[in-house]
Parts: structure tokens; C-alpha cells; sequence
């Protein structure tokens, strides 16, 4: 039974995409992968990726700095918010990677200090709190 595969749960520090590739590139990978090059698709995929991110790091170190972006993960809690709001700020979030909103947080709370939301990556957070910042998504 060589053509089961174990499934393993996304890590908390990933996100799941999905892509269509053509026969032949699938083809390719699946060639590759059986001769031991790549532990499976995913390895390749994976290699692939960051093979592409390394060769444009300086493009890609200067976009983020001229476009003031926070690198990594960004997370923002109820408190935290709630603490924005006391000081009568509101919040420009810019964050290349995860911006994570807390369950706790709530549409009011996240549209008084949310001025405007820019995230290159993956942004975590309620429907509810998603649909109060959609216009304020860039």
C-alpha cells in the first residue's frame, strides 16, 4: 500500500494553501520525490519556496522596510486593545507573516483601534472581527 499517506495536522506556526499544477510539473516532483530527493511533494513544494524567497531577499528586505511591515508574528489581545482605545490611539497594523487577533476581542473593540490592516501572510481572528475590518483591509 505505497500510495497511503499519513495526514499531520498543521502546525500552529503554518497555514494550509492549495495550488493546481500541471500534469508534467506534477510529473516532475513525483519523479524526484521517488528517487529520493525530496521526502514527498510537500518537502519539494517547501524547498521550492524558500529556494524563490532566498534569491529575492534583498527585493524582498527592501519592500518590507519601505513598506514599514512588521516581520513575524503579530499578536494583539483584548487588553492590548482595550489600552489603545484608553489612550484615544488607533493602530496602523502592517505585518508581513500572522497577525492574530484574539477570540476575546470584539467587532467594537477592534474598529475603535483599527485604523487600517495590511497583512502579507495569514491573518487570524473571528468572522465577526474580520468582517468589522474588511474595509479597513488593504
Amino acid at each position: 500500500m505505497d500510495n497511503v499517506r499519513e495526514h499531520r495536522r498543521a502546525s500552529a506556526d503554518s497555514e494550509k494553501i492549495t495550488i493546481n499544477l500541471g500534469f508534467v510539473d506534477l510529473g516532475h516532483i513525483d519523479l524526484l520525490v521517488r528517487d529520493g530527493f525530496y521526502s514527498n511533494r510537500t518537502d519539494f513544494i517547501r524547498t521550492a519556496i524558500r529556494s524563490q524567497i532566498a534569491r529575492h531577499s534583498d527585493e524582498a528586505g527592501k519592500a518590507v522596510r519601505r513598506a514599514e511591515l512588521d516581520l513575524g508574528i503579530s499578536h494583539f489581545d483584548r487588553s492590548r486593545l482595550e489600552g489603545i482605545e484608553a489612550s484615544g490611539d488607533m493602530l496602523d497594523i502592517r505585518v508581513l507573516g500572522l497577525a492574530s487577533i484574539a477570540e476575546d476581542v470584539s467587532p467594537e473593540l477592534a474598529r475603535k483601534t483599527i485604523r487600517s490592516l495590511t497583512v502579507l501572510g495569514a491573518l487570524h481572528a473571528s468572522a465577526a472581527v474580520k468582517a468589522a475590518l474588511a474595509d479597513r483591509l488593504a
